[in-house]
């Protein structure tokens, strides 16, 4: 993972998921996390900075996919058969 999307994940990411309500999914994953071992914490805290970097750049990658595949039918022309 590159600088700049530990530094994503830490100043924008992380905050916006630690912000969110502790419903549905949120809470068992933080009840689970206070159960585990120091050690286990530091792990699992990495594994959801992995994870949420990993998303964030697939939801940025599949917006500049259907932005480019909506340019590319709006301005082309079928031929009729």
């Amino acid at each position: 993972m590159t600088d700049f999307m530990r530094w994503l994940y830490a100043s924008y990411i992380r905050p916006q998921i630690e912000n969110q309500p502790r419903t549905g999914y949120e809470l068992p994953f933080s009840l689970m996390t206070d159960l585990l071992e120091p050690d286990q914490q530091q792990e699992c805290g990495r594994l959801l900075e992995f994870y949420a970097a990993e998303a964030f750049l697939l939801g940025l990658r599949t917006g500049a996919g259907l932005c480019q595949s909506s340019q590319g039918s709006l301005g082309s022309v079928q031929p009729s058969i």
